[in-house]
């Protein structure tokens, strides 16, 4: 488990370097300015992730747990998105819109680590069966 764990945190800080430096490449290829600070999202997001996956392969160990861990997955994603609305909530509730350009930039690095984080909690899911 251990193994799973650290091989869980490089896949995770890997994706944050290479998600951000991909994003921050074709931001300034467009010639684009961002209002927020797209270090802060993609750590964000890293974060959560790699701690919802770690804290699912500790539990996924203790039978009890083990069975309602598909229905805990679904409320830490109400959770993720309740605390990214507070740590960002001068950007997603100012009074200023954001651009088109600007809203998928926000919404890139949410899918990146959103699939990911599915994929290895599928894998947890799927390992006792």
């Amino acid at each position: 488990m251990n193994n799973k764990i650290i091989l869980y945190l490089i896949i995770f800080v890997l994706l944050y370097f290479i998600g951000l430096n991909t994003h921050l490449f074709f931001i300034e290829k467009i010639d684009l300015q961002l209002p927020f600070d797209l270090y802060k999202i993609y750590l964000f997001h890293a974060v959560f992730s790699a701690l919802i996956c770690v804290n699912f392969l500790i539990f996924s160990s203790v039978d009890k747990v083990f069975e309602q861990l598909a229905f805990i997955y679904l409320g830490t994603l109400v959770l993720k998105i309740i605390v990214f609305s507070i740590f960002f909530y001068r950007l997603i509730f100012s009074g200023d819109s954001l651009t088109n350009q600007e809203a998928v930039s926000l919404l890139i690095p949410m899918f990146v680590f959103l699939l990911t984080e599915a994929v290895f909690v599928l894998k947890i899911l799927n390992q006792k069966e």
